[in-house]
């Protein structure tokens, strides 16, 4: 399935894996949340071909996950911070590092830990209920069809295997 393909799905988790789903663009954005914000620091990180970073680096920018901020007129340097859309996919690297922590981490643990600034515990992270604040995991959630699905179907946009596929996974008219 090639990557237009993917966002062009009506699903939120194709669409941002289309997205997100190279290993490249997930560790600049690791290496953004660690505070790395030039393309020289960034590169170094990563040991990452400068051509392929610039190509990361722009869709991020295009996206308006990364904004660019000229911060050396006299070289044309740039610096890339995490604009809100990206800082909103924070709890998405959380839950992977959570995962690695548990299922990749070598016999010394895990390579980094994550204090809470505002209590200062170390913490792991957890995905919650945003109405009771119960930990959660897939055994306890039951997805639903929601308005994006549902105003398609209304209007005849998902006809076909699309529109009966999501009715009988999920119930609907």
């Amino acid at each position: 399935m090639r990557r237009q393909d993917t966002v062009a799905q009506v699903c939120s988790v194709a669409r941002t894996v289309g997205f997100l789903g190279d290993i490249w663009t997930i560790l600049i954005l690791r290496d953004c949340f660690f505070g790395l914000t030039t393309f020289s620091a960034i590169q170094k990180s990563l040991d990452i071909n400068k051509n392929r970073l610039a190509e990361r680096l722009n869709r991020l920018v295009d996206e308006g996950i990364l904004r660019k901020n000229l911060y050396d007129e006299s070289r044309n340097r740039y610096e890339y911070k995490l604009t809100r859309k990206g800082v909103d996919l924070y709890p998405i690297l959380m839950s992977i590092v959570n995962w690695g922590d548990k299922y990749k981490a070598d016999d010394d643990g895990p390579p980094l830990q994550y204090r809470h600034r505002s209590c200062g515990h170390v913490m792991t992270p957890t995905l919650c209920c945003s109405e009771c604040g119960e930990a959660l995991d897939a055994r306890q959630v039951q997805p639903v069809l929601g308005e994006g699905i549902t105003r398609k179907l209304e209007r005849g946009e998902l006809t076909g295997f699309g529109g009966e596929h999501f009715k009988q996974l999920f119930g609907g008219s």
